[in-house]
């Protein structure tokens, strides 16, 4: 080969070299264009949510329409990014960032607020889509299930519920267990298969057949297959079955036969102290919940969503080379105080404390898989059923059987209404009374009452369905948290000031930049198991 031809061939291999490397360089570039216009899409999908939910007419100087608008340009400017992108050039980091962007701007998702936008009545309507059902369907928890009316007054759900741990009489109990009706009829109907749930659970069926249900994602999260949750579910709740004696409760009595820490200490939980409570436990779990600027939503209001929430306002991002952190808000409906109010407040915190831990590329910013993400934040919640913490907090306590009692029959609601969605997506040509009955009468000892459809009370049964097995099995990997963390760290049940720091470091920081279930296998030291939790619940017969 003459001097010339090597000359040219080196030539041409230095320029083969410099485009192999300089695409890489390029896709990563406009990666990072993409993923700055992500993260303004997601500023803007919290700024909706905000204004969509009522709190507020505006949000950092812009009223919905605008955040609406800027929504729908970014989210555009990320699809259209996107499509563009060569995934092969990249590195498999960069192609986990990629293909979850693609997830999170389908043209099938939600809307971005969680205020209803349909009507009650919209429901009986035959013929209607899965999202629109849906939507009516919640709707029904707002107009109805946030007024239920009873002895002259109207109360949410939460304060009925409340209510029924705390009424002494048993025909006055039932009495509100009736004023229920209105909410379940909306809700079930007549029961047929025509009726607007039987037909929203076969749209989900059908929907879970496609793409795989909410239960396939949870058995991901703890590495077990699809066919081990039912006999999870089934396990913990016969747990229960054996614990909790043999003694038979009617509908109306269950939540005050479990309502005795409701009952001991209810009263000293002023409604106007349910903030300052939570704050103060998480400051001394050494996260300063009172200098993280969250919005607190928490007086019920016509129109709100029916249901208690956290959500990202704006999420935390690099500027300038500095972090702006995030910005996070809690929604509920607290017309009254009381224990369970608190517990549940307490948990919504935990979303907080999750969200503000996260920091970490635009892509990754989110919490991680539901399962995960509801579990986490009953590590925290579940102490205020322990003597230590209301000793600490309320300055009393109830008797540990009682508490214990108090948490886990709450607990085991959640298992039951996980168990019957599970039943339901497999067999949606079921009747959901029966199905219900059956759980009920035989593991929680429930007088079989199979003409109520008192089911119907959980607003995620129809506005995901699917989705209280990250409550119901969530608890097996809350149990096995809590353990983990008392081994390693000790305990945390009045406070420590290295566990926020600490958890934050070993779980909560990644986002979605690690697979949920390899981060809790690494975690935990193994496989997640219903042991501790089972072991727990046993605490409560002695055994």
């Amino acid at each position: 080969m003459s001097l010339i031809s090597v000359r040219f061939a080196r030539l041409i291999a230095s320029a083969l070299l410099a485009t192999a490397f300089a695409a890489p360089a390029d896709e990563r570039a406009a990666l990072a264009r993409i993923e700055d216009a992500y993260a303004d899409m997601n500023d803007a999908l919290g700024a909706v949510g905000l204004i969509d939910s009522g709190y507020a007419g505006s949000h950092a100087g812009r009223d919905g329409e605008a955040w609406s608008r800027m929504l729908e340009e970014r989210r555009n400017a990320v699809r259209a990014g996107l499509a563009e992108l060569q995934d092969g050039k990249l590195s498999e980091e960069d192609r986990r960032a990629a293909r979850l962007m693609r997830e999170a701007v389908r043209p099938t998702d939600a809307s971005a607020g969680l205020a209803p936008v349909a009507r009650c009545a919209d429901a009986s309507q035959p013929g209607l889509a899965y999202t629109a059902l849906s939507e009516a369907l919640y709707a029904c928890f707002d107009e109805l299930g946030n007024n239920i009316e009873f002895e002259g007054a109207r109360h949410t759900r939460v304060a009925a519920f409340d209510l029924l741990a705390r009424i002494d009489e048993p025909e006055r109990r039932k009495a509100l267990f009736m004023a229920f009706i209105p909410l379940w009829q909306a809700i079930n109907a007549d029961g047929k298969p025509g009726s607007p749930y039987r037909r929203l659970i076969g749209m989900a069926a059908a929907e879970a057949r496609a793409h795989g249900s909410e239960i396939d994602a949870a058995a991901r999260t703890m590495g077990i297959s699809s066919a081990s949750v039912e006999e999870w579910l089934t396990r913990i709740l016969d747990g229960w079955r054996v614990a909790s004696g043999e003694t038979a409760i009617e509908p109306w009595d269950y939540r005050y036969a479990g309502g005795g820490a409701e009952r001991a200490l209810g009263d000293v939980v002023p409604r106007d102290s349910l903030q300052r409570l939570s704050a103060r436990y998480y400051s001394d779990l050494g996260a300063d919940l009172a200098s993280m600027g969250t919005l607190y939503d928490l007086d019920p209001r016509a129109g709100k969503a029916p249901l208690a929430y956290a959500d990202f306002v704006s999420r935390g991002r690099y500027v300038g080379g500095a972090w702006r952190p995030t910005v996070t808000r809690v929604s509920a409906n607290y017309s009254r105080s009381g224990l369970g109010v608190l517990n549940e407040l307490v948990h919504e915190d935990g979303h907080v404390a999750h969200m503000m831990a996260v920091r970490t590329r635009p892509a990754f910013m989110d919490l991680g898989d539901s399962l995960f993400v509801e579990a986490f934040a009953d590590v925290p919640a579940w102490n205020t059923f322990d003597p230590a913490w209301q000793r600490k907090y309320f300055g009393r306590s109830a008797p540990e059987a009682v508490s214990l009692r108090s948490l886990y029959s709450s607990v085991m609601l959640d298992v039951a209404w996980a168990l019957f969605e599970l039943r339901m997506l497999r067999d949606p040509s079921a009747n959901p009374n029966a199905a219900w009955t059956a759980i009920t009468s035989r593991y929680l000892h429930i007088v079989p009452h199979p003409e109520f459809p008192w089911w119907a009370v959980r607003v995620q049964l129809v506005g995901s369905p699917g989705y209280m097995v990250n409550y119901g099995l969530g608890a097996v990997l809350t149990a096995d948290l809590r353990e983990h963390i008392a081994a390693r760290l000790g305990p945390f049940e009045t406070g420590d000031p290295r566990w926020y720091g600490w958890i934050t470091a070993r779980l909560l920081q990644f986002g979605m930049s690690r697979d949920t279930a390899t981060l809790l296998r690494e975690f935990l030291g193994g496989p997640v198991s219903p042991d501790a939790l089972i072991a727990d619940i046993r605490r409560i017969g002695g055994q």
